[in-house]
């Protein structure tokens, strides 16, 4: 295994996650408002797939946080720092969709079938409260940022 710095046997280079988040995140800052692929932020970093996916990961795990700049991405745009708040409320909005539909699936396929064959099952009871919680939460914020948007 080579040292940080040293060139591959691919003669790539390895770089740092702050190297490659710090490209991704001035490639999207200088492409505002509009957003980039993940090919055209391959060409605008200069960095290989690997490194790019290293810089998105950065900057979605520190950077966005950091920067107070959320990282979106949609098939249309792909990812973008937008300005708008209406933009990251869509996008949160549209991801906890997706969990609340995963959760739902997950309820009805395993938890719900499992406390029916077993309806004194401490866990199955527990694991089904929590998750109508939970459920009822997320329904919840989806409905307030739908209609903030």
């Amino acid at each position: 295994m080579p040292k940080p710095g040293q060139p591959r046997r691919s003669g790539g280079r390895a770089l740092s996650e702050m190297v490659c988040g710090d490209r991704v995140y001035s490639a999207l800052i200088e492409a505002r408002p509009a957003g980039l692929t993940f090919k055209q932020l391959i060409k605008a970093t200069q960095m290989s797939a690997h490194h790019t996916r290293k810089g998105l990961n950065y900057v979605k795990d520190v950077l966005a946080l950091e920067r107070k700049t959320p990282l979106t991405w949609t098939r249309k745009d792909g990812f973008r720092l937008p300005d708008n708040p209406a933009d990251w409320i869509a996008f949160e909005v549209d991801g906890l969709s997706a969990e609340l539909n995963r959760i739902t699936r997950i309820t009805k396929q395993v938890f719900a079938p499992h406390a029916a064959a077993r309806p004194d099952d401490a866990f199955a009871e527990l694991a089904l409260d929590y998750i109508s919680g939970m459920k009822a939460g997320l329904t919840g914020i989806i409905a307030t940022g739908k209609g903030q948007r």
